[in-house]
């Protein structure tokens, strides 16, 4: 692993889908066929693993980038704001092309539980990403979803050439998590972060340690847990007032890299996983008007506060 100190000053590269999400708040009913519910609220911002996780890297003080392709029409000029506001490297960033759909998620959100229905559409990443990647400015390499690593397996090989550690989100996908050969993709993988529902499916083919050194698994409101080297280290989550679960797992993807990046032992790493996940879950949106949590450092470990 690098060094604290190295990776805490080169920037992080965060990749993955960009999405507008549309995010309807307070349903009044769960969505049947046949019959219509109504929303309380309604959120429109920029989504996707990729960018809710770089967006709080970001916010801990970590300097990022993110690639993917933005938005594009009619929501690219509504969403920009968000993205200048986000304090976040735009450069391996491109336009969606000429005629592309608009790639968005609408995030229907009951209680404390949501469903989601994507529309994906182009190239997940912009072309040449692996040679920017190889040119070794990142110290850390997040994928922001499983599918995002099938589509654009070299990624991985150009961080890894690189010097660069490597973590990825799983996101539900059931086409890629039916696949059989999910540690080989995975290889070189050194931190996978998939949640409950999404580790059970990924058990039914191998075992999880066998996906990665690290496999983190977020179970909600049930706290998360470590695997690595064959021992399991649980921490619960913490007791929050949540207003909207939309973004929570990237939130916390963001606190354990951080940690584990500053060379955290691992229940310290869920810790700070947990706390920025409770800040996703007191606002609406993700990441949506997000102000930056300054870190208050206990040597290497962030306790952060909002």
């Amino acid at each position: 692993m690098l060094t604290s100190a190295s990776s805490h000053t080169r920037p992080i590269l965060c990749a993955g889908r960009i999405y507008c999400d549309i995010v309807m708040n307070d349903l009044s009913a769960d969505p049947v066929s046949g019959q219509e519910v109504y929303a309380g609220a309604l959120t429109l911002t920029v989504g996707g693993g990729a960018y809710i996780t770089a967006a709080y890297c970001a916010a801990l003080g970590r300097p990022t980038s993110l690639s993917g392709h933005l938005p594009a029409e009619p929501f690219a000029t509504a969403l920009r704001r968000d993205l200048d506001g986000a304090r976040l490297d735009l450069g391996l960033c491109a336009p969606a092309p000429e005629g592309t759909d608009p790639q968005i998620t609408v995030a229907m959100v009951l209680h404390d539980d949501r469903a989601f229905v994507t529309r994906r559409a182009g190239a997940a990443l912009p072309a040449g990403i692996e040679t920017h990647i190889a040119r070794g400015r990142h110290a850390h390499l997040h994928i922001g979803e499983l599918a995002t690593l099938a589509e654009h397996p070299g990624v991985v090989r150009a961080a890894k050439a690189a010097g660069m550690t490597v973590s990825c989100d799983c996101s539900w996908d059931e086409a890629v998590l039916a696949r059989q050969d999910l540690p080989r993709l995975l290889r070189g993988v050194d931190v996978f972060l998939p949640n409950a529902i999404e580790a059970e499916a990924l058990s039914r083919h191998a075992p999880l340690h066998d996906h990665a050194p690290v496999v983190v698994v977020k179970d909600g409101a049930r706290g998360a847990s470590a695997i690595s080297g064959g021992v399991t280290v649980d921490c619960p989550a913490e007791d929050t007032h949540v207003v909207d679960t939309v973004g929570a797992g990237d939130a916390f993807n963001a606190g354990f890299i951080d940690a584990w990046l500053a060379q955290r032992p691992l229940p310290d790493c869920l810790k700070a996983g947990h706390t920025t996940a409770a800040v996703a879950l007191g606002r609406r949106g993700g990441s949506l008007g997000l102000t930056p949590l300054t870190p208050a450092r206990r040597g290497a470990f962030s306790v952060f506060e909002q």
